[in-house]
């Protein structure tokens, strides 16, 4: 026996053993999932290598096994999809030919609308563009990047699979090349393997496994129908404090979903210092926050059960007429995008970057920079774009009960 049959098949002795318990042990069911696709034996899931392969057949496995039937390409649970990849990102033409796949099943429950429920299992490989490590080449094993959702969305399969909200028919997707913007998804709508009509709105979720201490989870897309606002505010499961925003455009796979006139909710439990590091590995990842956030999205599918087809609104993007892609410099630091503080807190500060340099902290809060008030990451964001580099400006902080300026420059 070669030795990726012998690993698999001892995973999927876990598997079996953890699944026979049944509900009780969703727990365990999910650290399976994420510990076995962020393992090193998946040399960090990248599009078009043997890893990705590997992860694609595992979650075929994982559909096979919960009794969901095949829809990708000619039976099969794989839709694959070629795309050119180039060692300059910024390249505009050649690269290298290479095959992606997403995994694809079908639960038919015989309604007439059909529910999209996807997360991307792609990651970074051994590092390159995207990447925030500076050391040298590195497996990233992106277990919250998105291993996490990919156990999300196994645990909501397993619950429909036993007959729950069978008002609509349920499709899930593995994505792939989302990391390399999109491409399994932007692929998908455009050869999709069901009548795309037929589509309810789709259920994305990308990094889900970081649950904060608040318990606060981003909902995007909440304007993107008028059912959805009242259900996001109604919910309540296990703590969870949803933090809504109207938009459907993101840098996640709901986005190609949304661009053809589908409804879409993202779930996202926050940016976090190992994001896009090798060190992004399963032990951090916060599993019955996850097992919580799976309820919560299971309960909000089981309030839109009856809902019946629901109606498409196009939401303003809210970076839109922000600057947003404009901006030339950075502070060096990752925002916290769930958090509730009026300005943009910092996550964390990246060594021998701008904010670094100035003494920022985890933690801060930037409420000004320069003359401008920030209220919110967007106010940031239009901040950023009105530097170039080699330019100073002052930053104000809350930090703790006081406040600090800071002399930037970038």
């Amino acid at each position: 026996m070669n030795t990726k049959k012998a690993f698999l098949l001892c995973c999927c002795a876990l598997l079996s053993a953890t699944f026979m318990f049944g509900q009780k042990f969703d727990v365990q069911q999910l650290k399976v999932d994420v510990v076995y696709l962020a393992s090193d034996y998946l040399e960090g899931r990248e599009t078009g290598k043997k890893g990705e392969q590997l992860a694609a057949d595992y979650i075929a496995y994982r559909f096979e096994q919960l009794g969901l039937a095949p829809k990708g390409d000619e039976g099969s649970y794989m839709n694959e999809f070629d795309f050119k990849q180039s060692n300059n990102p910024h390249a505009t033409g050649g690269g290298e030919d290479k095959t992606g796949r997403n995994v694809v099943a079908y639960l038919d429950n015989g309604a007439d609308n059909i529910v999209v429920i996807g997360a991307h299992y792609d990651h970074l490989g051994m590092g390159g563009f995207g990447s925030l490590y500076t050391g040298k080449p590195a497996i990233h094993n992106g277990a919250d990047d998105n291993a996490s959702g990919i156990a999300a969305m196994l645990k909501i399969a397993a619950y429909l699979k036993q007959g729950h909200a069978k008002g609509n028919n349920y499709l899930f997707i593995g994505f792939s090349g989302e990391e390399l913007g999109l491409f399994g998804s932007k692929k998908y709508v455009d050869n999709p393997t069901i009548d795309l009509s037929k589509v309810n709105y789709m259920i994305n979720m990308d990094m889900v496994g970081r649950l904060n201490e608040e318990k606060v989870l981003a909902v995007h897309g909440v304007g993107t129908s008028p059912a959805f606002p009242a259900v996001i505010d109604e919910i309540r499961v296990g703590g969870i404090s949803p933090k809504p925003s109207n938009s459907g455009i993101g840098p996640s796979d709901h986005t190609s979903f949304y661009l053809k006139d589908i409804p879409v909710l993202h779930f996202f439990t926050g940016q976090h210092s190992e994001y896009h590091k090798p060190v992004d590995d399963a032990a951090l990842v916060n599993y019955k926050g996850l097992n919580t956030v799976g309820n919560y999205i299971i309960a909000v599918i089981e309030k839109l059960d009856k809902a019946g087809k629901m109606d498409f609104t196009k939401t303003k993007d809210e970076s839109q007429g922000r600057q947003a892609s404009s901006f030339k410099v950075t502070l060096g630091v990752m925002p916290d995008y769930v958090s509730n503080d009026e300005g943009m807190k910092v996550d964390s500060v990246i060594e021998g970057r701008p904010g670094a340099e100035a003494g920022m902290q985890s933690g801060d809060i930037v409420i000004k920079m320069g003359d401008l008030e920030i209220k919110n990451i967007y106010d940031y964001m239009e901040g950023l774009g009105k530097y170039k580099k080699g330019e100073s400006t002052t930053v104000v902080v809350k930090r703790g009960k006081g406040t600090k300026k800071l002399k930037v420059t970038f």
